[in-house]
């Protein structure tokens, strides 16, 4: 609990919460005291001029103070204060509530409001706001800054409990992402978050679910692949055992037709298990390229002249739109080369009788980009996302002997990617599909 990311974030919210409410109301009862006490004291001292000039003057007329009881009690009246007045010797004469005439000054009440001063000679004392004349400047700033205080602690509270609702909004989605991700460990590779935000949080959940699909998608990919290749070895296999059994039982002579036959699944298994090797490989990073700049021309017509004779024998026309002039690109001839064998091989089986296959290419100053395109069937808008998955084959009712391995085109973009370039595929059913990828040129050698 105490290492929880909920608990830390509690903690350090309502830690700064209290600081600041905290701050905020000792600041403010510290102003507040200080210009209420100012405020009073400049009122104060202008008051008690009034006071000490009015009692002055009525010294002045009358020589004593009898009579000024009456005064005194109208000053109460009109200001609310409680004023006091005491001659030379300490004794009060007056007080505007009538109590204390007659007693002594006590300590507690400090020094006089004011001096009344008559021949440059003291003749009495006034004190204001004696203690026991009603709520004082005190009294009132403390009321005050306890109900400061008050404020400050509701206003603490609230927030706590905001953080609290916050705390829980914002941290349930991660709670959720965590017990998904858990139960993903475990091997539930179902799991999904529901999105309930466009913040960051949303944005985090709807990578997790994107992740979980990438990982669904991984694994389908890792079954349907150890089930391919137990069915691309299997069909070999059972030809070279049917072989073998025949000869043994006498029902086949091993002759030449029969060893050709061997050899040839043969073949097929040793081509299936080196493109298996390629392609880990190249996923991998780990494939060597021999890469020198190279005409593209040249690799271009080779890849023509391999298939060039079964294309006759099929009636599909070949046209190349390659022009000799373009710039050298800096690749490896032979995987290139093996690239665009891929694609024709490819465009060859999808193209009927009377089609037409093109390799165009054309330049700038970065890129080489090379097409090959069919007039073939064309590819299905379902098909396209994955055409390029090892061991998926669009036309699912095709075997291997007319359908490959569906390994060709899985490493032509691993063969292209490992070059630093990209391959896309275009297609429209009846209509054909076009392949595009892109090359890096050559750099120009520098003069010397």
């Amino acid at each position: 609990m105490f290492h929880s990311l909920r608990f830390r974030l509690l903690v350090v919210l309502i830690l700064v919460v209290i600081a600041a409410v905290g701050g905020i109301a000792l600041v403010s009862t510290q102003i507040t005291t200080r210009t209420v006490q100012g405020y009073e004291d400049r009122r104060g001292m202008m008051r008690d001029r009034r006071f000490g000039g009015f009692l002055t003057t009525y010294y002045t007329q009358y020589r004593d103070w009898s009579g000024v009881q009456s005064e005194l009690e109208r000053i109460k009246e009109i200001t609310g204060e409680r004023v006091v007045l005491a001659n030379p010797r300490g004794q009060i004469v007056a007080d505007s509530e009538g109590e204390l005439i007659g007693q002594p000054v006590r300590p507690e009440w400090g020094p006089p409001a004011a001096l009344i001063v008559h021949n440059g000679m003291p003749v009495g004392a006034l004190y204001v706001g004696v203690p026991g004349g009603g709520p004082g400047i005190k009294e009132f700033l403390t009321s005050l800054n306890r109900t400061l205080l008050l404020v400050a602690v509701a206003a603490g509270l609230g927030a706590v409990l905001l953080i609290l609702g916050l705390s829980r909004r914002i941290l349930a989605p991660v709670e959720a992402l965590t017990e998904a991700a858990r139960r993903m460990e475990a091997g539930d590779l179902s799991q999904r978050v529901e999105v309930t935000s466009k913040d960051e949080i949303g944005e985090l959940a709807r990578a997790f679910n994107s992740m979980a699909d990438g990982l669904n998608r991984l694994e389908e990919l890792r079954r349907n692949m150890v089930s391919d290749v137990a069915h691309e070895l299997r069909t070999p296999l059972a030809n070279i055992r049917g072989y073998l059994e025949a000869v043994q039982d006498g029902v086949l002579q091993p002759d030449s037709q029969v060893i050709a036959s061997l050899y040839e699944e043969a073949m097929h298994l040793n081509r299936l298990v080196d493109d298996l090797q390629e392609l880990s490989l190249a996923e991998a990073g780990k494939l060597r390229l021999q890469r020198q700049p190279v005409a593209l021309a040249d690799v271009v017509h080779k890849a023509i002249a391999a298939i060039r004779a079964r294309a006759q024998a099929e009636g599909v026309e070949l046209q190349i739109d390659v022009p000799e002039d373009l710039p050298l690109a800096d690749i490896d001839p032979q995987r290139i080369g093996q690239v665009l064998r891929n694609l024709l091989d490819n465009a060859l089986r999808h193209t009927p009788s009377g089609g037409e296959i093109t390799i165009a290419a054309h330049a700038d100053d970065q890129r080489v980009t090379v097409s090959v395109r069919d007039t073939g069937s064309g590819i299905a808008p379902e098909d396209l996302p994955y055409i390029f998955e090892r061991f998926y084959r669009a036309d699912k009712s095709r075997s291997r002997a007319t359908g490959g391995a569906g390994l060709g085109l899985a490493i032509a973009r691993q063969l292209v990617e490992a070059h630093g370039g990209r391959i896309d595929v275009q297609s429209e059913v009846g209509h054909g599909t076009q392949f595009t990828f892109t090359l890096p040129v050559a750099a120009a050698p520098s003069g010397g």
